[in-house]
Protein backbone atom coordinates (compact mmCIF):
# COMPACT_ATOMS: atom_id res chain seq x y z
CA UNK A 1 0.00 0.00 0.00
CA UNK A 2 1.49 3.45 -0.63
CA UNK A 3 1.44 6.34 0.96
CA UNK A 4 -0.77 8.03 -0.66
CA UNK A 5 -3.73 5.69 -0.44
CA UNK A 6 -3.16 5.44 3.57
CA UNK A 7 -6.41 6.18 5.32
CA UNK A 8 -5.71 8.70 8.23
CA UNK A 9 -7.24 5.57 10.67
CA UNK A 10 -5.16 3.02 9.50
CA UNK A 11 -1.89 5.33 10.36
CA UNK A 12 -3.22 5.88 13.65
CA UNK A 13 -3.71 1.71 14.00
CA UNK A 14 -0.35 1.61 12.46
CA UNK A 15 1.78 4.25 14.46
CA UNK A 16 -0.50 2.77 17.54
CA UNK A 17 1.10 -0.62 16.79
CA UNK A 18 4.42 0.78 16.39
CA UNK A 19 4.78 2.19 19.49
CA UNK A 20 7.75 4.77 19.72
CA UNK A 21 10.27 2.56 18.43
CA UNK A 22 9.73 3.83 14.66
CA UNK A 23 9.72 6.91 12.79
CA UNK A 24 7.15 7.83 9.73
CA UNK A 25 8.11 10.94 7.66
CA UNK A 26 5.67 12.33 5.02
CA UNK A 27 2.37 14.68 4.51
CA UNK A 28 0.46 16.13 8.00
CA UNK A 29 -2.65 14.11 6.92
CA UNK A 30 -0.30 10.87 6.63
CA UNK A 31 1.77 11.80 9.89
CA UNK A 32 0.45 13.64 12.27
CA UNK A 33 1.76 11.63 15.28
CA UNK A 34 5.48 12.92 14.32
CA UNK A 35 4.62 16.08 13.13
CA UNK A 36 5.38 17.38 16.92
CA UNK A 37 8.37 19.97 16.17
CA UNK A 38 8.86 22.27 19.12
CA UNK A 39 9.19 25.47 16.75
CA UNK A 40 5.67 24.41 15.09
CA UNK A 41 3.05 26.37 16.20
CA UNK A 42 0.02 24.63 17.79
CA UNK A 43 -2.94 25.17 15.64
CA UNK A 44 -6.35 25.26 17.26
CA UNK A 45 -9.34 25.45 15.07
CA UNK A 46 -12.40 28.12 16.25
CA UNK A 47 -16.08 26.39 15.34
CA UNK A 48 -18.02 29.51 16.16
CA UNK A 49 -20.96 31.01 14.11
CA UNK A 50 -20.19 34.13 12.64
CA UNK A 51 -23.59 34.02 11.06
CA UNK A 52 -27.22 33.09 11.56
CA UNK A 53 -29.23 33.43 14.76
CA UNK A 54 -26.24 32.79 17.21
CA UNK A 55 -24.15 35.50 15.34
CA UNK A 56 -23.35 37.85 18.44
CA UNK A 57 -22.86 35.04 20.38
CA UNK A 58 -20.37 33.38 18.48
CA UNK A 59 -18.66 36.48 17.86
CA UNK A 60 -18.46 36.76 21.92
CA UNK A 61 -17.38 33.55 21.90
CA UNK A 62 -14.25 34.11 19.84
CA UNK A 63 -13.08 37.22 21.52
CA UNK A 64 -13.16 35.30 24.92
CA UNK A 65 -10.95 32.52 23.29
CA UNK A 66 -8.64 34.91 21.38
CA UNK A 67 -7.89 36.93 24.28
CA UNK A 68 -7.25 33.71 26.12
CA UNK A 69 -4.60 32.66 22.99
CA UNK A 70 -3.16 35.96 22.92
CA UNK A 71 -2.49 35.81 27.16
CA UNK A 72 -0.67 32.66 26.67
CA UNK A 73 1.27 33.54 23.62
CA UNK A 74 2.74 37.14 25.47
CA UNK A 75 3.98 34.44 27.55
CA UNK A 76 5.49 32.31 25.63
CA UNK A 77 2.99 29.96 24.12
CA UNK A 78 1.80 26.54 25.24
CA UNK A 79 4.81 23.93 25.78
CA UNK A 80 7.22 26.54 23.91
CA UNK A 81 5.16 26.79 20.53
CA UNK A 82 3.10 29.91 19.43
CA UNK A 83 -0.49 29.00 19.70
CA UNK A 84 -2.10 29.72 16.47
CA UNK A 85 -5.70 30.37 15.99
CA UNK A 86 -7.88 29.86 12.72
CA UNK A 87 -11.62 30.78 12.54
CA UNK A 88 -14.14 28.86 10.17
CA UNK A 89 -18.11 30.41 10.05
CA UNK A 90 -20.20 27.28 11.32
CA UNK A 91 -23.13 29.83 10.57
CA UNK A 92 -25.43 27.93 12.65
CA UNK A 93 -26.11 24.63 10.81
CA UNK A 94 -25.48 21.61 11.51
CA UNK A 95 -24.17 20.49 8.14
CA UNK A 96 -21.61 23.29 7.71
CA UNK A 97 -20.36 22.54 11.37
CA UNK A 98 -19.08 19.40 9.91
CA UNK A 99 -17.61 20.38 7.10
CA UNK A 100 -16.04 23.01 9.06
CA UNK A 101 -14.58 20.58 11.62
CA UNK A 102 -13.56 18.11 8.93
CA UNK A 103 -11.38 20.56 7.08
CA UNK A 104 -10.05 22.33 10.09
CA UNK A 105 -8.68 18.49 11.20
CA UNK A 106 -7.68 16.80 7.64
CA UNK A 107 -6.58 20.38 6.06
CA UNK A 108 -5.61 23.21 8.09
CA UNK A 109 -3.90 20.47 10.56
CA UNK A 110 -5.21 21.85 13.84
CA UNK A 111 -4.95 19.59 16.94
CA UNK A 112 -7.61 21.23 18.96
CA UNK A 113 -11.25 22.49 18.52
CA UNK A 114 -13.10 25.14 20.31
CA UNK A 115 -16.58 27.07 20.13
CA UNK A 116 -20.50 26.31 19.77
CA UNK A 117 -23.63 28.10 20.51
CA UNK A 118 -26.27 25.95 18.74
CA UNK A 119 -26.43 22.68 20.23
CA UNK A 120 -26.73 21.09 17.12
CA UNK A 121 -23.92 22.28 15.53
CA UNK A 122 -22.22 21.49 18.47
CA UNK A 123 -23.07 17.44 18.03
CA UNK A 124 -22.17 17.53 14.54
CA UNK A 125 -18.72 18.97 15.33
CA UNK A 126 -17.99 16.47 18.19
CA UNK A 127 -18.77 13.58 15.98
CA UNK A 128 -16.10 14.64 13.70
CA UNK A 129 -13.75 15.39 16.66
CA UNK A 130 -14.27 12.05 18.09
CA UNK A 131 -13.94 9.93 14.77
CA UNK A 132 -10.57 11.36 14.42
CA UNK A 133 -9.13 12.13 17.90
CA UNK A 134 -9.11 15.74 18.19
CA UNK A 135 -10.04 17.56 21.37
CA UNK A 136 -13.50 19.48 21.25
CA UNK A 137 -14.58 21.89 24.43
CA UNK A 138 -18.23 23.00 23.63
CA UNK A 139 -17.87 26.51 24.74
CA UNK A 140 -21.59 27.51 25.22
CA UNK A 141 -24.11 25.30 23.83
CA UNK A 142 -26.80 24.12 26.44
CA UNK A 143 -29.03 21.24 25.31
CA UNK A 144 -28.67 18.22 28.23
CA UNK A 145 -28.09 16.28 25.06
CA UNK A 146 -24.26 17.37 24.96
CA UNK A 147 -23.33 15.70 28.35
CA UNK A 148 -25.86 13.10 27.73
CA UNK A 149 -26.50 10.79 24.95
CA UNK A 150 -24.24 12.76 22.56
CA UNK A 151 -21.21 13.09 24.81
CA UNK A 152 -17.14 11.71 23.79
CA UNK A 153 -14.34 10.66 24.80
CA UNK A 154 -12.70 13.95 23.22
CA UNK A 155 -15.40 16.26 24.18
CA UNK A 156 -15.79 18.31 26.80
CA UNK A 157 -18.87 20.51 28.10
CA UNK A 158 -18.24 24.22 29.39
CA UNK A 159 -21.82 25.76 29.98
CA UNK A 160 -24.56 24.86 32.02
CA UNK A 161 -26.98 22.91 30.40
CA UNK A 162 -31.02 23.16 30.35
CA UNK A 163 -31.55 21.01 33.14
CA UNK A 164 -29.01 22.88 35.46
CA UNK A 165 -30.84 25.63 35.14
CA UNK A 166 -34.12 24.34 35.31
CA UNK A 167 -33.18 23.26 38.82
CA UNK A 168 -32.12 25.92 40.40
CA UNK A 169 -35.26 27.95 39.23
CA UNK A 170 -38.44 26.15 38.60
CA UNK A 171 -39.27 24.72 42.70
CA UNK A 172 -38.61 28.66 43.78
CA UNK A 173 -40.68 29.57 41.39
CA UNK A 174 -43.96 27.20 41.84
CA UNK A 175 -43.85 28.08 45.07
CA UNK A 176 -43.50 31.80 44.07
CA UNK A 177 -45.82 32.24 41.32
CA UNK A 178 -48.17 29.06 41.14
CA UNK A 179 -48.13 25.50 38.94
CA UNK A 180 -49.59 26.31 36.44
CA UNK A 181 -47.12 26.71 33.22
CA UNK A 182 -47.03 27.19 29.80
CA UNK A 183 -43.69 26.10 27.77
CA UNK A 184 -42.64 28.61 24.83
CA UNK A 185 -39.73 26.30 23.00
CA UNK A 186 -37.43 27.03 20.05
CA UNK A 187 -37.93 23.79 17.92
CA UNK A 188 -34.71 22.51 18.09
CA UNK A 189 -32.76 19.94 19.75
CA UNK A 190 -31.54 22.98 22.59
CA UNK A 191 -35.34 23.87 23.14
CA UNK A 192 -36.61 20.38 22.86
CA UNK A 193 -34.63 19.05 25.69
CA UNK A 194 -33.88 22.16 27.65
CA UNK A 195 -37.94 21.96 28.09
CA UNK A 196 -38.59 18.23 28.52
CA UNK A 197 -36.27 18.88 31.63
CA UNK A 198 -38.65 21.69 33.22
CA UNK A 199 -41.58 19.77 32.14
CA UNK A 200 -39.98 16.61 34.32
CA UNK A 201 -38.80 19.11 37.23
CA UNK A 202 -42.58 21.03 36.89
CA UNK A 203 -44.17 17.06 37.55
CA UNK A 204 -42.11 16.21 40.28
CA UNK A 205 -42.64 19.08 42.28
CA UNK A 206 -46.34 19.10 41.74
CA UNK A 207 -47.04 22.10 38.88
CA UNK A 208 -49.04 21.05 35.80
CA UNK A 209 -47.73 21.85 31.95
CA UNK A 210 -51.41 23.24 30.10
CA UNK A 211 -49.46 23.62 27.12
CA UNK A 212 -46.26 23.83 24.83
CA UNK A 213 -45.98 26.54 22.13
CA UNK A 214 -43.13 25.59 19.38
CA UNK A 215 -41.60 28.38 17.97
CA UNK A 216 -39.47 27.45 14.44
CA UNK A 217 -36.08 28.77 14.76
CA UNK A 218 -35.45 32.78 12.50
CA UNK A 219 -39.27 33.61 14.50
CA UNK A 220 -39.82 37.05 13.97
CA UNK A 221 -43.10 37.69 14.66
CA UNK A 222 -44.20 36.21 18.11
CA UNK A 223 -47.79 37.65 18.11
CA UNK A 224 -49.69 34.33 17.89
CA UNK A 225 -47.88 32.78 20.39
CA UNK A 226 -48.20 35.74 22.83
CA UNK A 227 -51.97 35.95 21.85
CA UNK A 228 -52.28 31.83 22.80
CA UNK A 229 -50.73 32.61 26.19
CA UNK A 230 -53.18 35.54 26.61
CA UNK A 231 -55.88 33.34 26.60
CA UNK A 232 -54.57 30.46 28.12
CA UNK A 233 -53.59 32.39 31.15
CA UNK A 234 -50.95 30.46 33.01
CA UNK A 235 -49.09 31.55 36.30
CA UNK A 236 -45.85 31.15 34.31
CA UNK A 237 -44.32 31.00 31.21
CA UNK A 238 -41.13 28.85 31.11
CA UNK A 239 -39.32 30.07 27.81
CA UNK A 240 -36.40 28.29 25.82
CA UNK A 241 -35.66 30.92 23.55
CA UNK A 242 -32.69 31.67 22.60
CA UNK A 243 -29.99 34.06 20.05
CA UNK A 244 -32.21 36.63 17.73
CA UNK A 245 -35.43 34.78 18.22
CA UNK A 246 -35.21 35.91 22.37
CA UNK A 247 -34.37 39.89 21.50
CA UNK A 248 -37.24 39.49 18.86
CA UNK A 249 -39.60 37.78 21.53
CA UNK A 250 -38.56 40.09 24.71
CA UNK A 251 -39.34 43.39 22.35
CA UNK A 252 -42.65 42.21 21.62
CA UNK A 253 -43.36 40.87 24.79
CA UNK A 254 -42.54 44.16 26.12
CA UNK A 255 -44.53 45.81 23.72
CA UNK A 256 -47.82 44.21 24.69
CA UNK A 257 -47.22 44.93 28.71
CA UNK A 258 -47.15 41.09 29.19
CA UNK A 259 -43.78 41.19 31.19
CA UNK A 260 -44.97 41.36 34.44
CA UNK A 261 -48.04 39.10 34.52
CA UNK A 262 -47.73 35.95 33.81
CA UNK A 263 -44.50 35.41 35.74
CA UNK A 264 -41.88 34.85 33.22
CA UNK A 265 -38.83 32.17 33.42
CA UNK A 266 -35.88 32.01 30.75
CA UNK A 267 -34.21 28.91 31.31
CA UNK A 268 -30.62 30.74 30.14
CA UNK A 269 -29.21 34.00 29.28
CA UNK A 270 -26.86 34.81 26.96
CA UNK A 271 -25.57 38.43 27.57
CA UNK A 272 -25.29 38.82 23.70
CA UNK A 273 -28.83 38.12 23.13
CA UNK A 274 -29.97 41.02 25.49
CA UNK A 275 -26.78 43.54 25.97
CA UNK A 276 -28.29 47.07 25.10
CA UNK A 277 -32.06 46.23 25.06
CA UNK A 278 -34.27 48.91 27.26
CA UNK A 279 -34.56 47.22 31.22
CA UNK A 280 -38.31 46.90 30.29
CA UNK A 281 -37.55 43.84 27.81
CA UNK A 282 -35.57 42.52 30.66
CA UNK A 283 -38.17 41.27 32.54
CA UNK A 284 -38.75 37.83 34.50
CA UNK A 285 -35.94 35.32 36.11
CA UNK A 286 -33.18 33.40 34.28
CA UNK A 287 -30.07 31.87 34.59
CA UNK A 288 -26.03 32.68 33.83
CA UNK A 289 -23.20 31.11 34.55
CA UNK A 290 -21.32 34.49 35.41
CA UNK A 291 -21.69 38.25 35.53
CA UNK A 292 -19.08 41.11 34.73
CA UNK A 293 -20.52 42.80 38.47
CA UNK A 294 -20.04 40.02 40.91
CA UNK A 295 -18.23 41.20 43.82
CA UNK A 296 -15.58 38.56 43.71
CA UNK A 297 -11.85 38.79 43.58
CA UNK A 298 -10.11 38.96 39.83
CA UNK A 299 -13.69 40.32 38.73
CA UNK A 300 -12.25 43.77 38.35
CA UNK A 301 -9.03 42.79 36.58
CA UNK A 302 -11.03 40.58 34.26
CA UNK A 303 -13.26 43.27 32.51
CA UNK A 304 -10.32 45.49 32.36
CA UNK A 305 -8.50 42.77 30.38
CA UNK A 306 -11.53 42.86 28.45
CA UNK A 307 -11.53 46.65 27.85
CA UNK A 308 -7.89 46.63 27.01
CA UNK A 309 -8.03 43.94 24.52
CA UNK A 310 -11.27 45.11 22.70
CA UNK A 311 -11.50 48.90 23.41
CA UNK A 312 -13.53 49.17 19.51
CA UNK A 313 -16.56 46.66 20.90
CA UNK A 314 -19.77 48.04 21.19
CA UNK A 315 -20.39 45.74 24.08
CA UNK A 316 -18.27 47.70 26.55
CA UNK A 317 -18.13 44.95 29.48
CA UNK A 318 -18.29 40.92 29.40
CA UNK A 319 -20.67 38.57 29.78
CA UNK A 320 -21.47 34.84 30.50
CA UNK A 321 -20.49 33.82 26.31
CA UNK A 322 -16.96 35.58 26.22
CA UNK A 323 -16.62 34.07 30.12
CA UNK A 324 -16.98 30.64 28.84
CA UNK A 325 -14.91 31.01 25.57
CA UNK A 326 -12.09 32.50 27.83
CA UNK A 327 -12.61 29.88 30.31
CA UNK A 328 -12.61 26.83 28.36
CA UNK A 329 -9.36 27.97 26.03
CA UNK A 330 -7.29 28.72 29.08
CA UNK A 331 -8.32 25.41 30.97
CA UNK A 332 -6.80 23.40 27.44
CA UNK A 333 -3.71 25.05 27.13
CA UNK A 334 -2.88 25.19 31.54
CA UNK A 335 -4.38 21.11 30.71
CA UNK A 336 -1.69 20.71 28.14
CA UNK A 337 1.02 22.25 30.06
CA UNK A 338 0.14 20.15 33.40
CA UNK A 339 0.79 16.95 31.17
CA UNK A 340 3.78 18.32 29.71
CA UNK A 341 2.28 17.08 26.20
CA UNK A 342 0.06 17.81 23.31
CA UNK A 343 -0.76 14.15 23.25
CA UNK A 344 -4.47 14.02 23.07
CA UNK A 345 -5.25 10.97 25.63
CA UNK A 346 -2.58 12.22 27.97
CA UNK A 347 -4.44 15.70 28.06
CA UNK A 348 -7.70 14.59 28.23
CA UNK A 349 -7.39 11.95 31.36
CA UNK A 350 -5.33 15.58 33.11
CA UNK A 351 -8.88 17.18 32.13
CA UNK A 352 -11.26 14.71 33.77
CA UNK A 353 -12.17 14.98 37.03
CA UNK A 354 -9.83 18.50 37.12
CA UNK A 355 -10.84 20.85 40.25
CA UNK A 356 -10.94 24.41 39.56
CA UNK A 357 -11.43 26.88 42.82
CA UNK A 358 -13.96 29.44 43.09
CA UNK A 359 -11.13 31.92 43.09
CA UNK A 360 -9.69 30.94 39.43
CA UNK A 361 -13.16 30.75 38.41
CA UNK A 362 -14.41 33.92 39.17
CA UNK A 363 -17.40 32.44 40.89
CA UNK A 364 -19.07 31.83 44.13
CA UNK A 365 -18.21 27.99 44.30
CA UNK A 366 -15.44 25.74 43.37
CA UNK A 367 -16.34 23.94 39.71
CA UNK A 368 -14.57 20.81 38.24
CA UNK A 369 -15.07 18.73 34.95
CA UNK A 370 -16.93 15.44 35.69
CA UNK A 371 -15.39 12.66 34.73
CA UNK A 372 -18.80 10.75 33.93
CA UNK A 373 -20.10 13.50 31.30
CA UNK A 374 -16.95 15.73 30.66
CA UNK A 375 -19.09 18.35 31.74
CA UNK A 376 -17.79 21.33 33.89
CA UNK A 377 -20.15 21.11 37.18
CA UNK A 378 -19.85 25.08 38.36
CA UNK A 379 -22.17 27.79 39.65
CA UNK A 380 -25.43 28.72 38.82
CA UNK A 381 -27.59 31.78 39.27
CA UNK A 382 -30.51 33.50 38.95
CA UNK A 383 -30.80 37.18 37.80
CA UNK A 384 -33.52 39.78 36.86
CA UNK A 385 -33.28 43.25 35.17
CA UNK A 386 -31.44 45.42 37.46
CA UNK A 387 -33.66 48.70 37.88
CA UNK A 388 -31.91 50.55 40.27
CA UNK A 389 -29.13 51.12 38.94
CA UNK A 390 -28.83 54.21 36.23
CA UNK A 391 -25.40 52.29 34.72
CA UNK A 392 -26.61 51.12 31.40
CA UNK A 393 -24.20 48.16 31.34
CA UNK A 394 -25.61 46.92 34.61
CA UNK A 395 -28.58 44.80 33.22
CA UNK A 396 -28.88 41.81 35.47
CA UNK A 397 -29.63 42.15 39.68
CA UNK A 398 -28.34 38.67 40.78
CA UNK A 399 -30.68 36.94 42.74
CA UNK A 400 -28.96 33.95 44.42
CA UNK A 401 -25.89 31.32 43.25
CA UNK A 402 -26.67 27.67 43.70
CA UNK A 403 -23.91 25.32 44.39
CA UNK A 404 -23.38 22.40 41.69
CA UNK A 405 -23.45 19.76 43.42
CA UNK A 406 -27.58 21.01 44.30
CA UNK A 407 -28.18 21.40 39.92
CA UNK A 408 -26.24 18.05 38.75
CA UNK A 409 -28.06 16.69 35.84
CA UNK A 410 -27.90 13.08 36.88
CA UNK A 411 -30.16 11.89 33.82
CA UNK A 412 -27.16 13.41 31.61
CA UNK A 413 -25.09 11.05 33.43
CA UNK A 414 -27.04 7.80 33.15
CA UNK A 415 -27.40 8.45 29.42
CA UNK A 416 -23.67 9.22 28.68
CA UNK A 417 -21.25 6.19 27.21
CA UNK A 418 -17.92 7.84 26.50
CA UNK A 419 -15.95 5.85 24.26
CA UNK A 420 -13.28 3.67 25.64
CA UNK A 421 -9.57 5.26 25.28
CA UNK A 422 -8.85 2.44 23.31
CA UNK A 423 -11.01 3.13 20.56
CA UNK A 424 -10.24 7.13 20.15
CA UNK A 425 -7.47 7.70 18.01
CA UNK A 426 -4.50 8.78 19.66
CA UNK A 427 -1.95 11.35 18.33
CA UNK A 428 0.52 14.27 19.45
CA UNK A 429 0.11 17.45 17.62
Amino acid sequence: MSNSNLTRRQLLKTTAALGTTGAFYGPWKHNRVYAAATDKPFKVGITSDASGQYANSGASDRRGINMAIDEYNAKGGVLGRKIEAIHIDTETTAATGSRVAERLINREEVGFLIGAVSSGVANAISQVAQKNGVIYFNTNSSSPTESGENCHRVKFVWDGNGTNFAKAAVKNSIDRFGDQWVLLTNDYVWGHNTAAATRTLLEQYGGTVIDEILVPQGTRDFSAALLNIQQTNPNVVAAAIGGDDQKAMRQQVAQLGMGASPAWINNQQDWPDVYGLPLDNLFGVFGTTWYYNLDLPGVTDFVKRYQEAYPDTQMRVPGNVFYNGYMAMKNMLDAMERAGTTNNIAVIKELEGHKMPALERMQHHDAWIDHATHQVQQTIYLATANTASDNPDDMFEILSNVPPEDVRDAEAEAKCVLEPYEDTPTFDT
